[in-house]
């Protein structure tokens, strides 16, 4: 554990077992850690990882670290990190800068102190790296080849970086690959929210109204899962395309301040700030349970929350009690964060692997076409999106058709 910094080594055989745990169950990877650790393709390099640091992304680590590269990982929320999974990951030779709950300051730290070893990649996870070494990191650049970033917030950052013409390396958006949006954003998300809000307040959602605040792919997930689960649901959004869709799947859709009235859970996860306000917590329900899945605790404005509240007191683990000053209860899972991480163990195995391997492909697309990439945001060629679902696919048991020589053919036909 040299030059690490975690809460406690002697956590770690609890959290190698879960990394034991999760290898067992993540094909894919386990492949590429075979073919990496005979190739070593990343002999040489450091790499950065930033990322929610539990089981699943400790094994991404101990892949790239047998690839042959020095990799130092940090945790990319404070209620994310499991520390038997850091001292675990510490024991294995991984540089790991992460405890859970850590404040703001040793948050800043562990970032700093990871890119002190003057990466030639980063795996990012919402853009913290990026937002340093185009800040007071700066100096770090000129040694990156570039980076991989794991999450739809990460990528609205890059792009508006791309678009001010600021961004200063290239950086793959593996969040944008179909293997990763349509499966982790989707099903990752709608499993792994839902098991963070059902262990945290060990309550049904049969029968109760979900208020789902945003409908892209996670806002799907999410909303599938809660009908699933025999709930009523209400979609809120932005964007009319995306709200008509929710319709003809079959939810009503409602501005939030008349979903405020009639929800009983509300889930945010759509990136961006305010999205429940004090005019919302004015007109809610006594009991409403407020949860959010978006990368950031903003999303859920506490600020607000606090100053119209006579009373807070925490009333079990991950809840926080809110008498709002009209004298209604109102409930907030996890501090506002993550709550399928900071109340969970996020996404599941099976998903991950899918989505891991997409960043270890990110990785290695990065070392070969280094001279070729400009500072711009790129994703993968579908070519790998393909491999990556066949393998899935195969390790899972099934198979596709492929198409005769004929069919080839008369699909290449130009119609006459």
């Amino acid at each position: 554990m040299k030059n690490s910094m975690i809460r406690n080594i002697n956590l770690a055989p609890e959290g190698k077992a879960k990394i034991e745990w999760v290898k067992g169950h993540m094909p894919l990877l386990a492949q590429m850690d075979k073919e990496l650790s005979a190739t070593q393709p990343l002999k040489g390099k450091r790499l950065v990882v930033t990322m929610h640091l539990e089981a699943k992304t400790a094994y991404l680590a101990i892949v790239l670290k047998n690839a042959g590269a020095e990799v130092a990982v940090t945790g990319s929320n404070p209620l994310s990190t499991q520390d038997d999974v850091a001292a675990a990951l510490a024991a294995e030779g991984v540089q790991v800068y992460a405890w859970y709950n850590c404040t703001g300051e040793e948050y800043e730290t562990f970032l700093n102190k990871a890119l002190d070893i003057k990466p030639d990649i980063i795996v990012d996870d919402g853009g913290d790296l990026v937002h340093l070494l185009h800040t007071t990191r700066n100096e770090l650049v000129e040694n990156l080849l570039g980076g991989c970033e794991e999450t739809t917030t990460g990528v609205v950052r890059l792009h508006g970086l791309e678009e001010k013409g600021k961004l200063q390396f290239p950086m793959i958006a593996v969040n944008d690959c179909q293997c990763k949006y349509l499966f982790d954003n989707r099903y990752g998300t709608g499993q792994s929210t839902w098991d963070g809000v059902m262990r945290t307040t060990n309550l049904t959602i049969v029968g109760k109204t979900v208020v789902v605040a945003g409908y892209g792919w996670c806002g799907k997930g999410v909303a599938m899962r809660a009908k699933g689960l025999g709930a009523r649901v209400i979609v809120t959004e932005i964007d009319p395309v995306k709200a008509i869709e929710a319709v003809f799947d079959g939810y009503t859709v409602l501005p939030m301040k008349e979903a405020a009235k009639e929800g009983d859970i509300f889930l945010t996860l759509t990136g961006c700030k305010d999205v429940i306000t004090k005019e919302h917590f004015d007109v809610m329900k006594n009991g409403a349970i407020l949860a959010n899945a978006g990368h950031f605790d903003v999303e859920i404005n506490k600020d607000e929350l606090n100053a119209g509240s006579s009373s807070v007191k925490v009333v079990r683990k991950n809840i926080e009690e809110f008498t709002w000053k009209n004298g209604t209860k109102i409930y907030l899972l996890a501090e506002g964060r993550l709550v399928n991480l900071a109340a969970g163990d996020g996404h599941p195995t099976e998903i991950m692997d899918l989505s891991f391997a997409m960043q270890t492909k990110a990785v290695l697309y990065v070392l070969e076409n280094a001279t070729k990439l400009e500072n711009k945001v790129y994703t993968l060629p579908a070519e790998i999106d393909q491999e990556v679902a066949a393998l899935k696919l195969k390790a899972m048991g099934f198979g596709v058709d492929f198409l005769s020589e004929e069919q080839k053919e008369y699909l290449s036909k130009t119609p006459s």
